[in-house]
């Protein structure tokens, strides 16, 4: 026996594990059965298929059983326009949307903690997200119809038009007076004319349905001494009659615009027709003047904007979009809002601090988190946006608002069915979306 044993005594053997307690390697066997599921449908649907598509890629359209390509499916996404037009509005969504949603949401946020009415605000703000995005396309689709008695968007721009550039009484019209012709989008006498002589301004190809309400029999007005007076008319007679001279049965044309202009072509008087047709400058200063009708009267009325169009798509898609998502970021945003300490706010409000300020540069700060975890989620969702794509736009205009998701399944789905090329941008959209997880998942473990 040593000497240490001899002052710390004899070593006692380990104690044996109680009775009925599972060793480590039974423990590990245990987890690894009720994981074993979870791994099953994680390699079947998530990694198999993952690995299948990388392996594709670098394959031509008929699969394994065709040519090697190598990246020549890789190099396709940036030569073919189609594809390259899909990167770019990518692009654009990215710049666009998860900022304009983390702005709006936090705006939200902050009127739901001070309204009254937080509850029903909220709840219509985040209706649209209990909406699939293929039912929203569909519903923005009709919104957005150009024909403005048909698509409610149009119908209130031609409400604002009619009163910023109300539509013209007539809609075209041909001249019938000699002399009459088409001048800086109206009609305009050749003859000069001087006070105290008449200004016919007869037009024709009308239809009746066009005439303005409330037209009367038409008159040739009387001259008048230091006046212009004339008649805008609808030179037409049933049965047939002498242009260019006002007979019965031939309708005045009301509420159309007529200019007196000089020698220069400047309007120095203007003037709008009576039921009969019939008009008069009053005051006339000795001189040489033109007469006709304005292009005011022929305004086209408010057709709608093409909002499906080819240069309208893409804007239209990220405002529909947007309105499906300002409500999942103001219900996060205002979860942060809620949990944040308000005695630092009062704190800064004691301190003097306007509300702007405390806004600015207490409660955004504080939120910062929040605000990442929105931004982030809406990067990746607009990565892999697909089906508010393909139900709103038209397919007339959907190869101007492709999106990488979209160009996926046209590629491997329709047409050619080039599972090689679909692979490829498969795999390229993976890659883009692998570095914003990438930063998310580290994030959350900082947090952690």
């Amino acid at each position: 026996m040593s000497a240490v044993e001899s002052r710390a005594g004899p070593r006692l053997p380990a104690a044996p594990p109680p009775a009925g307690e599972p060793g480590r390697l039974a423990r590990y066997l245990t987890g690894a059965l009720f994981l074993a599921p979870a791994f099953f449908l994680l390699g079947v649907w998530i990694v198999y298929p993952a690995v299948y598509t990388i392996v594709r890629s670098f394959f031509g359209q008929a699969g394994f059983l065709g040519h090697w390509v190598g990246i020549d499916n890789y190099r396709t996404l940036f030569t073919t326009s189609s594809l390259t037009t899909a990167i770019k509005n990518n692009a654009i969504w990215v710049a666009v949307v998860p900022a304009l949603v983390t702005a709006i949401g936090l705006v939200f946020g902050v009127l739901t903690e001070r309204v009254r009415w937080a509850v029903a605000f909220k709840t219509v703000v985040f209706l649209p997200m209990a909406i699939s995005a293929f039912a929203t396309g569909v519903t923005w689709r009709i919104l957005y119809q150009q024909d403005p008695d048909l698509g409610a968007i149009n119908a209130l721009g031609r409400s604002v038009a009619g009163v910023l550039s109300p539509a013209g009484v007539l809609s075209e019209a041909l001249p019938s007076t000699p002399g009459l012709q088409p001048s800086r989008g109206g009609l305009v006498l050749k003859a000069p004319l001087e006070p105290g002589r008449v200004a016919l301004l007869g037009v024709t190809a009308i239809p009746p349905q066009d005439v303005p309400e409330g037209a009367a029999q038409a008159v040739r007005p009387q001259p008048a001494e230091g006046a212009v007076a004339g008649v805008v008319w609808r030179d037409f007679k049933p049965g047939g009659g002498t242009p260019g001279v006002v007979e019965a049965g031939e309708l005045g044309l009301p509420g159309v615009t007529v200019d007196l202009r000089d020698e220069a072509g400047k309007v120095v008087k203007r003037a709008t027709t009576g039921a009969d047709g019939t008009f008069r400058f009053e005051d006339v200063p000795p001189g040489s003047y033109r007469a006709g009708i304005d292009r005011q009267t022929f305004a086209k009325p408010f057709g709608g904007y093409a909002w499906l169009g080819a240069k309208l798509i893409t804007p239209s898609l990220l405002i529909a979009y947007i309105w499906i998502w300002a409500g999942f970021a103001m219900v996060v945003i205002a979860a942060g809002l809620s949990a944040m300490p308000r005695d630092v706010l009062e704190a800064a409000r004691t301190d003097g601090a306007s509300e702007l300020q405390v806004f600015r540069r207490v409660t955004v700060p504080l939120l910062a988190p929040v605000l990442s975890v929105v931004f982030v989620t809406m990067i990746i969702n607009v990565l892999k946006v697909f089906d508010l794509v393909i139900s709103l736009a038209p397919e007339s205009t959907q190869a101007d608002a492709n999106v990488i998701a979209l160009a996926m399944w046209r590629t491997a789905f329709l047409g050619g069915q080039n599972f090689g090329e679909g692979s490829a941008i498969a795999v390229f959209l993976f890659l883009l979306v692998v570095p914003v997880l990438a930063l998310n998942i580290r994030r959350f473990r900082r947090e952690g």
